[in-house]
């Protein structure tokens, strides 16, 4: 089901969407907690014409994409960090540049 970005609520899961790229902030590295693994991860600023939303990048995402491509993120999933709404990809989901 394709969503708007306006209608996207803390938890939901197996998010469709499709939307512009805006900005992407540069990569930091973060540890995990678990592994000690060091991975790097952005923030993106997606829009369509209903809002925008925090989008986060992890590793090989973050040079996926640009600002002003047009990307389709398919089950996705929303929560909130430090009381921002954010759009995850995560392990299963899927980013194309359409």
């Amino acid at each position: 089901m394709k969503m708007k970005i306006k209608e996207l609520k803390d938890g939901m899961r197996k998010v469709d969407i499709t939307a512009r790229v805006l900005e992407v902030s540069e990569p930091r590295e973060v540890i995990s907690r678990f592994s000690g693994q060091v991975f790097r991860v952005a923030d993106a600023i997606i829009g369509d014409e209903t809002g925008t939303i925090k989008l986060t990048l992890w590793n090989e995402q973050i040079e996926q994409v640009k600002v002003n491509d047009t990307i389709k993120i398919e089950n996705g999933y929303v929560r909130s960090f430090r009381g921002e709404r954010q759009l995850n990809v995560g392990k299963f989901g899927k980013i194309t540049v359409l």
